[in-house]
């Protein structure tokens, strides 16, 4: 499922137009990017919980050339899926 179809899942589902759908998908998204950037977790329940990882620096290879190269730390955005999304796919 893309975005348009998304959207097209939420207008027909909440009773809504098209465009009111998309802004309030294009709201929802924005505002749990900006809560995961402040490091904040974002918890819906029953659904999940998105929150950033922080992975450590560390060593890597270059695979064209094997040399060793230093790999920066990063923060990376994850989600742990709740109980009732888990029930649901299985």
């Amino acid at each position: 499922m893309n975005k348009s179809e998304l959207i097209d899942n939420i207008a027909s589902a909440a009773g809504i137009s098209k465009a009111a759908a998309g802004r309030a998908l294009d709201a929802t998204t924005a505002s749990i990017t900006a809560a995961m950037k402040k490091g904040d977790l974002v918890t819906l329940i029953g659904f999940g919980t998105f929150y950033v990882g922080k992975r450590e620096a560390r060593n890597g290879r270059n695979p064209r050339t094997g040399e060793t190269i230093k790999i920066k730390a990063a923060n990376s955005p994850k989600f742990r899926a709740g109980k009732s999304l888990k029930d649901a796919v299985n």
